[in-house]
């Protein structure tokens, strides 16, 4: 276990998702009462079995609601599986989506300091970093104005800079590199090096096949909340593209060796 980052045995999650539109609290307070509320299950995540070892760097793919983002927020402790162990190794710096952590009311420098809060470094750690952050970020002015002001990109920015401006054990992204410019892509793919050489776990969900066959050497595929394909990241975006209708080397750069590893 020691060279294991996260283990995941029997992992399972489920939604309930009321069936009927409660539009107040009073009205819920009424049909709870009553005993009329009535759910439907949503399994996002289905008997999933996942070891990652330290400083592996794993890509994960699949369709829009095919678990992706649920997988890691129960990775980062964010959601408890319904069934099923989870065991996290390491401190966490996830970035789960845009603006989490953030105030919208606060300047981007404010932000910084807060986010940094949060992920569990002391104020004088951040002052140690901010200059650095604030440079990798590329806001210059705009760090000191509302975030409210600021683009997708440009919170993705910071977001990226301050969670990456410390190596963590673990390094979670969920499509943060699909929202900058190829400027500052490229600086993120190289910190993501320096992050592995450094022995850093990284998770990176992306769309772009590319970015997950540049920085991953292996890669997960999820398909309606189940573990579809384990293996070789080349291997596996070739048979998601093909499951898609789309041309692997339209994407990969070439066709793939029948031999390399796969786990389906």
């Amino acid at each position: 276990m020691e060279d294991v980052s996260i283990r995941l045995q029997g992992v399972s999650l489920c939604y309930r998702l009321a069936k009927q539109r409660v539009p107040s609290l009073k009205e819920y307070a009424i049909h709870f009462l009553r005993g009329s509320l009535s759910y439907e299950q949503l399994w996002a995540l289905r008997d999933l079995d996942l070891t990652v070892q330290k400083g592996e760097t794993l890509g994960i793919v699949g369709r829009n609601g095919a678990g992706k983002s649920t997988l890691l927020k129960v990775i980062s402790r964010v959601l408890k599986p319904t069934r099923g162990t989870a065991t996290v190794r390491g401190r966490l710096a996830p970035i789960l989506e845009l603006g989490s952590g953030f105030d919208y009311e606060l300047t981007g420098l404010e932000n910084v300091y807060l986010n940094a809060l949060l992920l569990g470094h002391t104020r004088r750690e951040i002052e140690r970093r901010v200059e650095e952050i604030v440079e990798f970020s590329g806001l210059g002015d705009f760090i000191r104005a509302p975030l409210r002001n600021y683009s997708s990109g440009m919170q993705a920015r910071l977001g990226f800079s301050i969670a990456t401006a410390w190596v963590p054990d673990i390094l979670i992204l969920d499509e943060v590199l699909s929202v900058g410019d190829a400027t500052f892509t490229e600086k993120c793919e190289a910190r993501l090096q320096r992050f592995h050489d450094a022995g850093a776990t990284v998770l990176l969900v992306s769309h772009n096949s590319g970015a997950i066959l540049k920085n991953c050497t292996r890669c997960i595929w999820l398909d309606d909340g189940r573990l579809r394909a384990d293996g070789a990241s080349r291997q596996v975006l070739e048979l998601y593209l093909r499951e898609h209708g789309t041309d692997p080397a339209e994407h990969l750069g070439g066709r793939l060796p029948s031999a390399a590893p796969l786990t389906t």
